[in-house]
Parts: structure tokens; C-alpha cells; sequence
């Protein structure tokens, strides 16, 4: 008996490494297909449904779906509704797993292609780099599942010889309520769905249990599945909650609605139709994992709207932040974690230039609590790029670089701030004046809100605008400091009040060359179209 449950453990931890493996390099590889998926074909809630199954099938792996959902919710590139037709097609697309074990991991022993496999990709990693080596990893990955999944079939047909589940018949309510109770253990004790329903499969196909008892676990499986995610946003921000809660409240509502309706059902249909009597069983508990999936998106899609209402009911955001962006779980999906970054970058720009614009303005100088608040957003946000980890992802080091870059401006135009008296003493003089009301005007005309920092053609006109006003200003630089000066002897200021002027002078000219150079920064970081490549 020790035997066994040695090569259960085994066999299950062959595939849990191997799925690990195979679901973080077919991340990597995937790179901004992630985002593109996510980004561009949830128009509607179907198409977001339908994103959902796409990407947890591309990438092996609902968690994975999940947190870059979270992620783009948080940036702001998707709203709530679409994130909840994301999460919908997650769990279909999450029992393709299932199918993959029924069709090829029990069908026949192939722990000798297995082996093979894992060999084969485990030289590709040694001998080549970046993507290729990332191939080698998948190719291992499903090696390891492959091997995994075959000792488990040993392992299994030799503990259905020595056990008896005759005492948890699926005739009795409280039977089945403890072959799911079975189900959500397994689940939460090997923190994968995927592996307690292979083992389940395992099981099935030993004979260690039968069709209906796998049923009812899988079930539980599905119940269980959602402790992962849940344990996962503990502390975390709103949106990660309020995502999460989503899947909860499906699996939950589903595995009631497989519970008493879909299991009776299919399990009359498997016993008394003779078409399902030529089916493997295992293949008909893939099709029965997939179809009360199917039947909870059947129930939840109509609704999308009124569970975003209840969810955003339930977990208030109580305190809205800038900072809700920088989501830590983000930080598994480098494309989510530098579309988040972006936008809390984006956001410290506008907060900056818009002070400017009421400094020079309106005469409004800044509050110290302001600042105070737009350095800490700064800090958290240079901590978390800190934090993003581009190893495999060779695609997004541009953008990313890029990124580091306009922080470089961010910075350089807050240290600009420190001088608002200049603002202030440039008012005074006309002729400064009308070049800082210039400025403001260009600045206003093409950043109205934080959104015309990443599109195209505003920053085009923005760069153009500036480089003209740059150009100007670098011309008559010596008329404005002569005219200071006369200004000066005029009304007899003293020398300390004359050199505040031309301080004032070219603290406005390195403001509008600072902007410049950021407005050149931001157009060599945006996707521009095909006609201005």
C-alpha cells in the first residue's frame, strides 16, 4: 500500500511540475498575444466569452486568464462587464484539459514517448536561447504530463484492488455530498483542478471508482478549484477581488445547477440511451465537465450586467486610487504589469503638466499635500517596474525600455516643480508671460485628459507645436534677457531681483525644452500607424 501512495504522489507531482512548465512557457511564448486577445476581441460579451476559452486553451491554464484579466481591468484597458465574459470562458476553456488526458493520456501507456519528450526538450533548452529554449520547456512539459498521468494509471489500478468505495454509492444525497466534499480536498490540497481531475480520470479508468462517484468529484474539483484564486487576492486590490469573486460565484452556482440537475440527467442518459453505452468513460466525464460549464455560461451570460452590479455592490471601492493598477498579481503577465504601469505613468504626466498649466495660468501654486501625493505614486510606480521581470519576453523589452524612459521625464519635470515661485514671478513680465501662455496653450490643446498621451496624432501635433516653441525661444533668447534687464533698470530693482527675472527666464525655457523632449519620448513609445511608421 505504501508503494502506491508513493507513486500516486509521484505521479501527481510529475504533473504538476509538468503542467507548471508547460503553462509558464506557453505564457512566455504567447507574450502580447495575451493582451491582443484580451484587448481586441471582447467587443461584446459573447466575443469576450470566447476570448476566455481561446486563451485558457492557448496557454493551459484559467489562473493564468485570470490574472491578466485582472491586470488590463486595472490599467483600464477592459471594463468589469468584459472581465466577467472573460472569466465565464475561463472555466470552459479551462476543461480542455480533461479532453486532452480522455483522448491521448489514458488511451494507451506512453510513458515510452514520454521519456523521449522530456529528453528532447530538455536539450533544446540546454542548446538554444529565448523562444526556441521556451519551445523545449513545452515540449518537456508535456512529456512530464504524459509520464505523470501514466503512473498514475499504475498507481491507481493497484489501489482499486486494495480499496472500496462501494460505501459512497451515488444513490444516497449524503454520499454524494461526500464524493464532493472528496472532490474539493483534492483540489485544494493539490492546488490545481487540472490535477485532481486527472487523478479522478486516473481512477476511473483503474476502475477504482465508478462513473457516477467521478461524476460527483469532479463537481467538487470545480468547487475547489476556486481556493486557489481566492487564497491568491488576499490583500490584493479591488479589482483582483471583485474579478475573483466572479469566478467564485460561477463555479458555485454551476456545481449547484451540475449538482441536482446535470448529473441526474447525464447519468440517466449514460445508463438508459444505448448510443452513450459505446463510450469510454472517460471520455464521457470530459464531456460532462465540459457541459455543466457550458450550462453555468448558459445561466450567467444574460446577467452579465446584474452580477457587475452585485459584485460592485458587495466589494465597494472605498477608497479609489491611481494605485489600484499597480496589481501585484499583474505582475505574472508582463504585458498586463506594463500596461498598468503605463497607465499610472501616464497618469503622474498629466497630474504634472495640468499643474503647470494652473501655476502659469491662473497664478495657483501647488499644495504640499498635492505633491506629496504625486511623489508617492511616483515611488510606488518606479518600485513596481522594479519588479517587472522580462525573462522570455524579448517582444516587450522595447516597450518597456520606452517606458523607463518617459519615467526619466516624469521625473525630470517634477524636479521642475520645486521652482513654482518662478511660475509666479514670470507673471510679472509680459513678454516671459506671453511665451509661458503659449505654452500653456499648446499643452492644453493636445492633453486634455490622460488618454491623448498614447494616442498618435496628438502627440504629433504636441511635438511639433513645442519643437517650434523651443526653436523660438532659443532665437530670442538674448532680446528676453536684454528687455529683462531694462526692465530691471527701469524700476531700479536691486541686482538679487534682476537675477530672480532671468532665473525665471530660463527656468521657462527649460520647462518647454524638457516638454519637448518628452513629447519625442512619447511618440518614439507609441504604436503609430502604418503611415507615419
Amino acid at each position: 500500500m505504501l508503494q502506491i501512495l508513493a507513486e500516486l504522489c509521484g505521479g501527481v507531482g510529475l504533473f504538476l511540475i509538468g503542467m507548471t512548465l508547460l503553462t509558464d512557457s506557453l505564457k512566455s511564448l504567447a507574450g502580447n498575444t495575451l493582451k491582443a486577445l484580451l484587448t481586441k476581441f471582447t467587443a461584446n460579451k459573447f466575443k469576450a466569452m470566447l476570448s476566455g476559452i481561446g486563451l485558457t486553451i492557448l496557454v493551459n491554464s484559467s489562473t493564468a486568464t485570470t490574472v491578466a484579466t485582472i491586470g488590463f481591468v486595472s490599467a483600464g484597458v477592459l471594463t468589469f462587464a468584459q472581465a466577467i465574459g472573460i472569466i465565464i470562458g475561463a472555466n470552459i476553456g479551462t476543461t480542455s484539459t480533461g479532453w486532452i488526458v480522455a483522448f491521448i493520456g489514458l488511451k494507451f501507456s506512453i510513458s515510452m514517448f514520454a521519456l523521449p519528450l522530456i529528453a528532447f526538450g530538455a536539450i533544446i533548452k540546454l542548446l538554444y536561447k529565448d523562444r526556441t529554449a521556451l519551445f523545449g520547456l513545452v515540449v518537456a512539459g508535456f512529456g512530464l504530463i504524459f509520464y505523470g498521468i501514466d503512473v498514475l494509471q499504475v498507481a491507481m489500478a493497484g489501489f482499486s484492488q486494495q480499496s472500496d468505495f462501494s460505501l459512497l454509492a451515488y444513490t444516497g444525497f449524503w454520499s454524494k455530498i461526500v464524493l464532493v466534499f472528496i472532490g474539493i480536498v483534492m483540489a485544494m490540497v493539490l492546488q490545481s483542478s487540472s490535477a485532481a481531475i486527472t487523478a479522478t480520470m486516473a481512477a476511473l479508468a483503474s476502475g477504482a471508482i465508478d462513473f457516477p462517484q467521478a461524476i460527483f468529484m469532479v463537481i467538487g474539483q470545480n468547487v475547489g478549484s476556486v481556493s486557489i484564486t481566492v487564497l491568491s487576492v488576499i490583500g490584493a486590490s479591488i479589482n483582483a477581488k471583485r474579478t475573483v469573486a466572479v469566478n467564485v460565484i460561477f463555479n458555485i452556482v454551476s456545481a449547484l445547477v451540475a449538482f441536482f440537475v446535470v448529473a441526474p440527467l447525464f447519468i440517466g442518459l449514460t445508463e438508459k440511451v444505448s448510443f452513450f453505452h459505446d463510450f469510454d468513460l472517460v471520455v464521457l466525464l470530459a464531456i460532462f465537465h465540459t457541459a455543466f460549464s457550458v450550462v453555468g455560461a448558459m445561466i450567467f451570460m444574460p446577467l452579465i450586467k446584474q452580477l457587475e452590479v452585485l459584485i460592485i455592490h458587495l466589494l465597494p471601492d472605498d477608497s479609489p486610487s491611481i494605485l489600484a493598477c499597480l496589481d501585484e498579481a499583474s505582475l505574472q503577465v508582463p504585458s498586463a504589469a506594463l500596461q498598468s504601469a503605463r497607465t499610472v505613468v501616464h497618469y503622474c504626466l498629466f497630474e504634472i503638466l495640468y499643474i503647470f498649466i494652473h501655476l502659469l495660468k491662473e497664478g495657483i501654486v501647488p499644495k504640499q499635500k498635492q505633491l506629496d501625493e504625486l511623489d508617492h505614486v511616483i515611488a510606488q510606480v518606479e518600485e513596481y517596474l522594479e519588479k517587472v521581470v522580462l525573462v522570455g519576453h524579448s517582444e516587450l523589452k522595447t516597450s518597456f525600455l520606452a517606458l523607463l524612459r518617459v519615467m526619466i521625464y516624469v521625473r525630470v519635470l517634477r524636479s521642475d516643480l520645486e521652482h513654482t515661485e518662478n511660475g509666479i514671478l514670470l507673471r510679472t513680465q509680459p513678454m516671459v508671460y506671453q511665451l509661458a501662455l503659449d505654452y500653456v496653450h499648446i499643452v492644453e490643446s493636445y492633453i486634455e485628459d490622460g488618454r491623448h498621451l498614447t494616442d498618435p496624432e496628438q502627440i504629433t501635433h504636441l511635438k511639433d507645436e513645442l519643437n517650434n516653441l523651443k526653436k523660438w525661444t532659443s532665437n530670442h533668447r538674448a532680446e528676453i534677457r536684454s528687455k529683462l534687464m531694462e526692465y530691471s533698470e527701469l524700476h531700479q530693482l536691486n541686482a538679487a531681483k534682476g537675477l530672480e527675472l532671468l532665473a525665471a527666464q530660463r527656468w521657462m525655457d527649460r520647462l518647454i525644452a524638457h516638454s519637448y523632449r518628452l513629447s519625442n519620448v512619447l511618440y518614439e513609445s507609441l504604436d503609430k500607424p502604418d503611415s507615419q511608421n
